[in-house]
């Protein structure tokens, strides 16, 4: 949210709080306000339990004394929304500039009201001489644009941005990946690779960064492919660029990358996120032989196709339509053995570990569940999927369950697993990654149904369940279709509108064009429910009639366990960050 416009007056009258007339610095030294005259004046809305405050930190810090080695008028301002001055204090010690005391408790609210701040950090700039706000937006200018940004201005912004689109109309791969002061990148012995050593080539920008799984899940692909387009004499080259803060965790990371970097730290790096409005990772730009950008995202297509995708390149518009005709092809031929069968991996287990060949699953429905002991909405949801198991299973014994675990160790693997009546993958088995990527699993708790030919007949499983329950198998879309228009009779016999204790307002029917998060069970619902006209409130139409499910007693009983590095869980869904 943009910050309140100032009046005159200059920042001596905002920064000022009853008889305090001084800012403080880290070693307890009072600055008269009155000595902050001229130039520009941010101040910074942070505090030491926010994660996003403390990356952004050592980017402001970095700007603050690089301006300063300008020459440049630029104060920043502290001001804290620590819980305690011990925090405070701590947080405070690393920071070059000023604050507001953080006994000044009245002081620093006054100014998160004024400046209307809904969330940190939040970085104001301001004119010191008149007080005029110049833009409610620093931590995005400084995070884009570093000091190239100042005086942080929406038109100074707007001049940065003209200059970006004209780099881009003529965009050379020296300009992508070279700076004034280096013209070269590196291999991972060290060597400096000349930037000219490119031209001419296919080159792939890999954004990467060390210990996040989805990246180095990706960039063993990426390898493959790699090493597969060198074998047959393409000319393409990837160069990584790096989001790892230091330089240990890169090093460790790209020794494994036979490919080239821009050296850990550069600008560069930075520089690149927003010229190419970075929003996900994995990501790996495709630059053509002529210097221009070919493809944003050429990740997708790897993820799609895994392997397969280096039959695709360079990725145009002819060789993607082959390699979708082939996509449908293996589509077409796909059997339950092609999916779970990998060299001598022929088996799942069943309980204390007893192979199962997959031959015996062959000719029957097979729901993949994906989950995790750690993930809270797989473990609430675990007790309705027994439930509907068991009750499938009491009518057709053409039915099996395969568990697909992301658990990170065998005692959680193994506990979660003792509480399911079917069969798994073992923990840190192959064909995870290769199912993951096969069925764009993005989150968890997630289920795709295998038919009996071995094909797929569902990749979201979960909601026909918590819609239908057992009478959902086997999951084909006609079977869906019948419910659907059983539910279409059924909801002729239903109440237009009813109250319900969960709920003030009086409730209305409502088709829902769209899923919907049921607030009663905290499970997704299509079709129809019972919705508030005036609020964002949904009750399953067996939630609200009063129909209890089985097992929903036991949701959330299971002590909670925090979800791993690049998980977040939200609803009843733990997805990829």
């Amino acid at each position: 949210m943009a910050a309140a416009p100032t009046t005159g007056g200059g920042v001596g009258p905002i920064l000022a709080a009853g008889e305090r007339d001084y800012l403080v610095r880290n070693s307890g030294e009072q600055v008269k306000i009155s000595s902050i005259e001229g130039g520009i004046v941010a101040l910074y809305f942070s505090a030491s339990w926010c994660p996003p405050c403390r990356r952004f930190t050592p980017k402001l810090i970095e700007a603050y004394k690089e301006l300063a080695s300008h020459g440049k008028s630029f104060e920043v301002v502290f001001v804290s929304g620590d819980q305690d001055e011990e925090a405070f204090n701590a947080y405070f010690a690393k920071m070059p500039w000023l604050a507001v005391p953080f006994s000044d408790s009245e002081g620093r609210t006054a100014l998160d009201g004024r400046f209307e701040v809904r969330g940190i950090p939040h970085l104001v700039i301001l004119d010191a001489k008149t007080g005029e706000v110049l833009t409610g937006d620093g931590v995005e200018f400084v995070s884009e644009y570093g000091v190239e940004a100042y005086p942080f201005t929406p038109q100074r912004i707007s001049e940065l941005k003209e200059q970006e689109k004209a780099a881009k109309d003529n965009q050379t791969i020296h300009s992508v990946l070279g700076t004034p002061e280096r013209d070269y990148v590196i291999s991972n012995k060290g060597d400096k690779v000349p930037i000219s050593d490119l031209e001419g080539k296919y080159v792939g920008l890999c954004f990467v960064v060390s210990g996040y799984g989805p990246v180095e899940e990706f960039t063993t692909v990426l390898a493959k492919i790699y090493g597969k387009l060198k074998e047959v004499g393409e000319k393409f080259e990837v160069v990584a660029i790096s989001l790892d803060s230091d330089e240990a965790s890169f090093t460790e990371s790209f020794s494994s990358m036979p490919w080239l970097a821009i050296p850990q730290g550069d600008k560069k790096c930075q520089k690149l996120v927003s010229y190419f409005e970075l929003s996900d990772l994995p990501t790996v730009v495709l630059i053509g032989p002529d210097g221009k950008t070919l493809n944003n995202n050429i990740a997708d297509i790897i993820d799609e196709h895994g392997m397969d995708a280096w039959e695709g390149f360079p990725f145009n518009a002819e060789k993607l339509a082959i390699l979708a005709e082939k996509a449908k092809a293996k589509a077409a031929s796909q059997t339950l053995e092609s999916l779970l069968v990998t060299g001598d991996l022929d088996f799942v287990i069943g309980k204390d570990g007893a192979q199962v060949p997959v031959s015996e699953l062959a000719g029957k429905t097979v729901l993949l569940y994906f989950s995790a002991k750690w993930c809270g909405p797989c473990r609430a949801f675990l007790p309705t999927l027994v439930d509907v198991y068991n009750k499938i299973k009491e009518k057709n014994s053409d039915f099996e369950i395969v568990f697909v675990s992301s658990d990170r160790d065998n005692d959680s693997f193994d506990d979660f697993f003792s509480g399911m009546p079917w069969l798994a993958l073992p923990l840190g088995d192959e064909r995870k990654a290769y199912l993951s990527k096969m069925f764009k699993i993005r989150g968890i708790p997630s289920l795709v149904a295998i038919g009996p030919d071995g094909k797929t007949v569902n990749t979201d499983a979960k909601a026909p369940i918590a819609v239908h329950g057992a009478e959902a198998f086997p999951f084909t879309e006609e079977r869906l279709q019948e419910l659907e228009k059983k539910i279409e009779e059924m909801a002729k016999t239903w109440p237009e509108k009813l109250k319900h204790e969960l709920h003030e307002h009086e409730l209305v029917l409502t088709r829902r064009p769209r899923p919907y998060g049921c607030d009663g069970c905290d499970e997704m619902g299509t079709s129809w429910s019972y919705a508030c006209a005036e609020c964002d409130f949904d009750l399953h139409t067996s939630c609200a009639l009063g129909e209890e499910k089985k097992g929903e007693e036991e949701k959330g009983q299971d002590a909670a366990e925090a979800a791993p590095a690049g998980y977040v869980c939200e609803g009843d869904v733990c997805r990829k960050a």
